[in-house]
């Protein structure tokens, strides 16, 4: 037997809500993931690809054709430059490239900030590393930055600050003034920042997404994660990429090439052939999650819950507190085995858990599943 280097971590509760929900013939709104088909013609290319035999290894960094589009798209979406072949690094899912530059920036002793509620991946990397994680709050019920606190919970030990915007599970979203503080915060401690960004297109009611690229001095220290699956509808391709400056890309592909190497070839010219032919498809996405948003909320008027329109991702938050005093947990199970309908409990995010009572559903299903949902819903 060998004695765990993270004695305290089981398996994720994204596995154990999917598998339960499959295991109860439950609507599954529990794991983020959508049910429909991505673009057509994505799905297309990516067997022309593998039919073409592009099925071996692909440049440790991602394919040249893809690096390409994802500056095309920085340019096109965010008015940003980005080099190709010295900032821009193809990852196996964005969660890869998170741990990977975890592991290239902590040390032994060094601690990481991170917002409570935060994704389950976060912590653990930093622990692998040997990096203590430091938990700061969101303000409840917001789920807005606390700047106080974040000021407060910076020490001489403080290496590096995670943040997440649009964020999981929450649905909130940083400010350009949030941004602009963090910017001078991390300037004034000499900090490294990882802005995991994967939702960025998924902003809703005229609001726009904000990305630490856009400011200079966040840009010069950040490693910045996106999602292929999330943009696209491809979770299972598990393919992203992540921009940082060349010293940080450098220690980046460092760790890369010894954890996954590559990402898959024939996705990656599936996912260039596409961004070339519809640059403009990400601008689609607001619209059409914020359409689902909208059916899923309206939907749940006359229930219990009480919930604000999420301001981003694809996931509502819905207050049980009028409801029930059952853990969230416990209350996930139970539902999922009367009521048919599977969610996740997000005190599983948080180091303490907080006194609200929040369970997060996906609206990225089907119109009629999240009625069917919804109508679930109402009745408890």
């Amino acid at each position: 037997m060998i004695t765990s280097k993270l004695p305290h971590v089981g398996t994720t509760i994204f596995t154990r809500m999917s598998a339960l929900a499959a295991g109860c013939g439950a609507l599954n709104l529990s794991q983020g993931f959508p049910d429909f088909d991505a673009p057509q013609s994505l799905r297309e290319a990516m067997a022309r690809h593998v039919m073409a035999g592009h099925n071996q290894y692909a440049p440790m960094a991602g394919v040249m054709q893809l690096r390409e589009q994802i500056c095309a798209q920085l340019g096109l979406h965010r008015n940003i430059t980005a080099n190709p072949d010295t900032e821009i690094t193809v990852v196996p899912g964005a969660t890869e490239g998170i741990f990977c530059a975890v592991m290239a920036c902590v040390r032994p002793g060094d601690e990481v900030i991170m917002f409570d509620p935060s994704y389950d991946s976060y912590q653990p990397s930093v622990e692998l590393a040997g990096g203590r994680a430091v938990h700061v709050p969101l303000r409840p019920g917001t789920f807005a930055l606390d700047r106080e606190r974040l000021e407060a919970a910076v020490s001489p030990r403080t290496r590096l600050v995670m943040v997440n915007s649009p964020h999981n599970p929450s649905g909130s979203t940083l400010s350009r003034e949030d941004l602009i503080f963090l910017q001078a915060l991390v300037e004034r401690h000499n900090l490294l920042v990882i802005s995991d960004e994967v939702y960025e297109h998924l902003v809703f009611d005229g609001r726009r997404h904000h990305s630490a690229l856009e400011f200079e001095g966040l840009r010069a220290r950040s490693f910045v994660l996106f999602s292929f699956g999330k943009t696209f509808s491809v979770t299972g391709w598990k393919t992203g990429y992540c921009v940082a400056p060349p010293a940080l890309t450098t220690e980046l592909r460092k760790i890369h090439q010894f954890v996954c190497f590559v990402a898959v070839t024939p996705v990656q010219l599936a996912v260039a052939d596409f961004m070339q032919a519809e640059p403009g498809y990400p601008a689609t996405l607001a619209a059409f999650y914020q359409h689902k948003r909208d059916l899923f909320c309206k939907a749940l008027q006359g229930s219990r819950f009480s919930f604000a329109p999420s301001a981003g991702t694809y996931f509502q938050l819905l207050d049980y507190s009028a409801i029930s005093d059952e853990p969230d947990i416990a209350l996930c199970e139970l539902w999922t085995r009367q009521h048919g309908i599977a969610s996740i409990p997000i005190s599983v995010f948080y180091e303490t858990p907080p006194t609200q009572h929040y369970l997060r559903f996906c609206f990225a299903k089907s119109d009629p599943v999240l009625v069917a949902a919804a109508e679930r819903l109402c009745e408890i």
